[in-house]
């Protein structure tokens, strides 16, 4: 069926191309678009095969690079040369003319409408040709050719390349629609497209055709309406100095306009776009980018898509309002959570509530939302909070300092009430009866922390050798226990973990703040703490992410000591090494020391905090990767050398404070203090990486027997992979276990179609509030300028090198010196710093991992900055300030 009216129940996706299902679905919903048909997916198809030369398009941008423009260009054109030449079969042909006939040779409007546009995720928005005012069957066929050749454009093939959408399977339709004469047009979006209100409209209009509003050409003007109110809230008027217009006889012609001060719509065309606008959302159920015109006082709908710039919100709403802000930025992990990943994240924190007697529902926690396949966290009760209120944003400053930049003036929103809540007797009583214990095991742990320490690394070794899953006999019941062991043994860590880890960490971050007190510095940071004073962190004992480093560093002596495994390591790229080290052919050396390297740290790897993300010992390229990468390092820059000088550091800033407060009044007495407070910073802050470790190990049990069972399952061909089972909620996996009857596959295929979509987007908020705005800014964002960028420092010193963006560490290998730039760290990460320069994260805070780790090896990091990896480019030399947060671009690409 080549020809498709706008009523036709034929008219999908695939058939019709995104443009057109569109203005099928707006025509059946009674919306005023102009008529016209769809010349279906299957004519391209057709022309296609019937010119054999054309069916070497894909072979020829297979392999081509999205970021190549020279090459794309060069590509396209010679695809669009055979295009023009191509014959349409006479079955098309006819197709054609028979329904363009039913037109009478009135000028038409000739539209791309490809199967990979207007997508509700992708919009591909002008990557195809648009032929307007055409008229006669021999002009409407010849545009219709040149709409298909316009698949093939530079634009449109680098667009897939960088989205990962395969050349051999889009396919363009084409849209014949009679031609609007505008007198007036423009674009209307249901949503502040900038900022992400959902009560906005946001209006651009001119005069004539759209054609040079949508191609830049002209300044329109500018309309912000409140939807709710229907009313106009600013109006900026463009210049319009150019409008398009239909010619006598075909095609279009631009003249120049003296339309300054004139208003392109009046107040009252306004406000009943503004409705339409929200009608034809509420069809769509989501906001809209849509195209319009006025003629002849009669308003059209020329399209309507997604706008996909918006991150989706968990709950829309504008009273009372929400606030949710970003797991991952604390976390380090700005990628994607798989949904077994994230389920397992609510079992750990539905723990903890229960240690405040609250038995909630995984099913209905509303301080957890899932949005963009990643993790929010709901503060609105936190901000309303009289004490919580308080306690938080100091807090949220410490841990992520761009967040916090955020939520200070967002909660001067009347609507949020910040602070007006009631402290209820029964909340301070739940709270007391867990605090009160914490607080005196925390105060025992201060007069003895070395002992305290023992106990805490004691405990969790208790808690891990009684973390076993029940065996059973066959692969159904071996999930229903991993299901089991994910409630009860990971559903605890939080609860067992948090009373502990308190009491600990508390005493070490009073010490820091009494040692603030105690010596006069007034180089502070937006974490409240001077560079003199942090100095003490470094080369800490006993901690668990440090301890890795370091073993991984040994690994890498034992290769280089041994030739036959130096010389392999030299010689093969990672894969290489990875392949053998599976196969057991890599020199025996060499293979015995990764395998008891990962044999202590293998259930470890990027994204860990994510269940379904691969370990080191599924997958150990990122750990050879980085080996090759240690095995370039010189031995006075060798990892333990760094610790030790840290460990020096620290007690020549120890050495400092102390001479500092013995030179006060009271002198003798506030040195004993400084020594006593910086001996149990030493002592205890090294514990700040064990509970991730802790709940790492907890996890990596039951994610180490869940792909086994998950082999079996792919084996008996009930999912493809083993690695399938992470796509599946918890209560999904339980109900497999049952052998309920499902498509286990399509359900799985299109869980991972959502989550590589998600994996493609760059940058992600920090703070999501429920009228649909979204906060990305970074440290610095709103104060830049130049070639100096501003972050938070966290880790003091300065070093200048060159800049190596770096969005996947399982790909990358730092040459020694070069300045670590990416969104985020976890303790995955850490094993790069060994070779890094410093580091620059885009988010973070003082006590996150990578500045943790960064100031252990004395390596300058600032974090927090606001698109580092955007902004700065790989070859750049810059200078890190990790003092005061500067980064100073110093020359551009080195190579």
């Amino acid at each position: 069926m080549y020809i498709l009216p706008f009523s036709s129940s034929d008219v999908t996706l695939e058939t019709a191309g995104g443009k057109g299902a569109n203005l099928a679905r707006l025509t059946r919903a009674g919306f005023a678009v102009p008529g016209g048909f769809i010349i279906s997916t299957d004519a391209y198809r057709l022309f296609v095969e019937s010119n054999r030369w054309l069916q070497m398009i894909a072979s020829s941008v297979e392999n081509s690079s999205a970021e190549d423009a020279n090459a794309l260009e060069k590509i396209s054109a010679q695809i669009r040369a055979a295009f023009s030449v191509g014959v349409m079969p006479a079955e098309i042909e006819s197709a054609i003319r028979g329904a363009y006939a039913e037109f009478k040779s009135i000028p038409v409007a000739v539209r791309s409408s490809a199967t990979a546009e207007d997508l509700p995720d992708l919009s591909f928005a002008g990557q195809q040709d648009t032929y307007l005012n055409v008229v006669g069957e021999d002009e409407v066929l010849k545009a219709v050719i040149n709409c298909w050749s316009s698949l093939w454009t530079a634009r449109a093939i680098g667009y897939r390349l960088r989205n990962h959408i395969p050349q051999n399977e889009v396919a363009l339709a084409v849209v014949v629609q009679e031609m609007i004469p505008s007198d007036v047009s423009g674009v209307l979006f249901t949503a502040n497209p900038l900022t992400g209100l959902r009560s906005e409209t946001v209006i651009d209009a001119t005069f004539g055709l759209g054609e040079a509003l949508v191609s830049g050409q002209v300044e329109p003007d500018h309309y912000v309406v409140d939807t709710i109110t229907s009313t106009i809230r600013s109006k900026t008027l463009g210049a319009k100095a150019l409008s398009t217009r239909s010619k006598s006889g075909g095609g279009v012609e631009t003249s120049r306009e003296d339309a300054s001060t004139r208003q392109a719509l009046t107040d009252s065309e306004i406000v009943k776009l503004t409705k339409l606008g929200k009608s034809i959302e509420r069809t769509y159920r989501f906001p809209q980018d849509i195209e319009w015109a006025f003629a002849d006082d009669k308003l059209f709908i020329l399209q309507s898509r997604a706008i996909t710039s918006l991150y989706p919100v968990p709950e829309e709403t504008s009273d009372p309002l929400f606030v949710w802000f970003s797991f991952g930025a604390v976390q380090g992990l700005v990628g994607p959570i798989t949904p077994l990943g994230q389920d397992t994240i609510r079992q750990v924190f539905l723990g903890g509530a229960r240690l405040f007697d609250s038995q909630l529902d995984p099913a209905n926690v509303k301080v957890f939302a899932s949005a963009g396949e990643r993790i929010w966290i709901n503060i609105t009760g936190v901000i309303r909070h009289p004490v919580g209120n308080r306690v938080f944003r100091e807090f949220l400053g410490f841990i992520e300092p761009g967040t916090a930049r955020i939520i200070t003036p967002l909660a001067e929103d009347p609507r949020l009430g910040a602070g007006t809540g009631k402290l209820k007797l029964s909340t301070l009583q739940r709270m007391a009866k867990v605090l009160l214990p914490v607080m005196g095991r925390a105060l025992r742990n201060v007069s003895n922390p070395e002992r305290a320490r023992l106990e805490f690394d004691e405990a969790i070794n208790s808690y891990l050798n009684s973390a076993m899953i029940a065996p059973a006999e066959n692969k159904f019941d071996r999930l229903a226990n991993i299901v089991v062991y994910i409630q009860d043994r990971i559903g605890r860590v939080f609860q067992f973990l948090l009373p502990r880890f308190i009491s600990i960490f508390a005493p070490a971050l009073a010490s820091l703040n009494a040692l603030s007190h105690l010596t006069a510095h007034n180089d502070t940071a937006d974490h409240g703490f001077s560079m003199l004073i942090l100095e003490i962190t470094r080369g800490l004992p006993r901690n668990v992410t440090t301890e890795m480093d370091l073993a991984l560093w040994d690994t890498a002596k034992t290769i280089k000591a041994d030739s036959e495994s130096l010389d392999s390591f030299t010689g093969s790229d990672a894969p290489t090494l990875t392949r053998r080290y599976l196969e057991g052919t890599l020199p025996s050396t060499a293979h015995n020391a990764v395998a008891h390297f990962l044999d202590q740290y293998g259930m470890r790897g990027v994204g860990e905090i994510d269940f379904g993300q691969p370990r080191w010992r599924e997958n150990p390229t990122p750990v050879l990767q980085t080996l090759k990468s240690y095995l370039q390092i010189n031995e006075a820059s060798a990892p333990d050398v760094l610790f030790a000088r840290g460990a020096q550091a620290a007690n020549d800033a120890i050495g400092k404070l102390a001479l500092e407060a013995r030179r006060q009044t009271g002198g003798w007495l506030k040195e004993k203090l400084v020594r006593g407070a910086a001996r149990r910073v030493r002592v205890l802050m090294g514990a700040r990486e064990s509970p991730k470790f802790f709940a790492i190990r907890v996890m990596g049990i039951a994610r180490k027997a869940l792909m086994e069972v998950g082999k079996e399952f792919a084996e008996a061909g009930m999912i493809d992979r083993a690695e399938d089972l992470s796509f599946l909620k918890l209560e999904e996996l339980a109900a497999l276990s049952r052998h309920e009857s499902r498509d286990w596959k399509a359900l799985i295929a299109e869980r991972r179609l959502i989550y590589e979509r998600e994996a493609r987007r760059r940058q992600v908020p920090r703070v999501l509030v429920s009228d649909g705005r979204a906060f990305y800014e970074g440290v610095g964002a709103a104060t830049d300028t130049g070639d100096v960028i501003t972050g938070s420092p966290v880790s003091p010193g300065v070093v200048e090198g060159i800049v190596h963006v770096v969005l996947n560490p399982h790909e990358t290998q730092l040459a020694p010196g070069e300045i670590l730039v990416c969104p985020g760290t976890d303790p995955a990460w850490t094993p790069l710093f060994m070779a890094a320069g410093g580091l620059i994260t885009e988010v973070g805070g003082m006590m996150t991992h990578g500045s943790v780790v960064a100031r252990e090896y004395g390596i300058p990091a600032v974090v927090g900055v606001h698109e580092a990896t955007t902004r700065l480019k790989n070859g750049q030399r810059i200078r890190v300030d990790g003092t005061t947060g500067k980064i100073a671009i110093l020359a551009q690409n080195q190579n």
